[in-house]
């Protein structure tokens, strides 16, 4: 039988991390799932708080080196990776000086949100396309946690959907609870259009002031699966996952979610087949 690959794109990962619901469920599940005779790949990003040398991450030279044009502006991409033993699993993470040197994660001393946390949205999930595409990797099932990486679905299933490295992948989005404040700037919708995603893709104007609960219904619109994977989500959230007609696996606890989610996978996948 053929094994199936299943590629993780995080908002947040422990060891790397400080423990979050979002960063354990991120740290556990890969391994599960390559336990139950999946091949995985996990990516996140490599935010400027990751201790390098306690964590063993290194500079990988041959992933290393491309540009990725947002905003007219160029934006080097370095790809590292690091290795959790006990898991015999490498996580590969996404850096950039612009965007990820700096020691707090998605808001600053006085929580508030990055002024630029939506071009470091589209970085990085632009960066790990990029980077799956030069592994030569070719994953069966995309599975994105948190919002960080709500605009991987879209990319998926239009600026990559001729790509023979995600044509035939089905996308799974996990909505938490974790959530951002502040709406986007108004000139986000702009800074996502590319290659062929065009303003009729988005489901909102080029002057939208995008908010969290906009961004995930983005996510859920492109997904081919949802999970809820916090206790508690967003009402208008949760309703737009009800609508969307899509598979949902509801809420599972710690002791239950990785068979659940395991099962939930090839519940979406045997869909693709049919």
């Amino acid at each position: 039988m053929e094994v199936k690959k299943v590629l993780y794109i995080s908002q947040e990962m422990t060891p790397y991390l400080p423990d979050s619901e979002i960063a354990t469920i991120c740290r556990n599940l890969p391994q599960g799932i390559q336990e139950r005779g999946k091949e995985i790949r996990a990516f996140m990003p490599k935010y400027g708080n990751i201790n390098e040398r306690r964590n063993q991450l290194h500079e990988v030279i041959r992933l290393s080196g491309m540009n990725l044009i947002i905003d007219d502006t160029d934006h080097p991409l370095i790809i590292k990776v690091a290795s959790i033993q006990p898991a015999r699993m490498q996580v590969y993470f996404i850096d950039n000086d612009d965007y990820f040197q700096r020691r707090n994660i998605l808001v600053d001393d006085e929580n508030k949100d990055f002024d630029d946390n939506d071009e470091r949205a589209i970085f990085f999930v632009r960066g790990v396309m990029e980077t799956v595409k030069k592994l030569r990797w070719v994953p069966d099932l995309i599975h994105c946690h948190g919002w960080f990486t709500a605009l991987a679905p879209l990319y998926i299933k239009k600026a990559y959907a001729e790509d023979p490295s995600f044509r035939d992948a089905k996308v799974i989005y996990s909505i938490y609870e974790n959530h951002f404040d502040t709406p986007f700037p108004e000139t986000f919708p702009s800074k996502v259009l590319w290659e062929n995603i065009q303003e009729k893709d988005l489901g909102f104007g080029l002057d939208a002031r995008v908010d969290f609960a906009t961004l995930s219904q983005l996510a859920i619109r492109y997904s081919d699966g949802v999970i809820q994977a916090s206790p508690q989500i967003d009402a208008r959230v949760a309703a737009a996952a009800s609508e969307s007609g899509k598979p949902f696996l509801p809420y599972h606890p710690a002791e239950t979610y990785i068979d659940a989610y395991n099962k939930f996978y090839d519940e979406v996948l045997s869909k693709a087949r049919e």
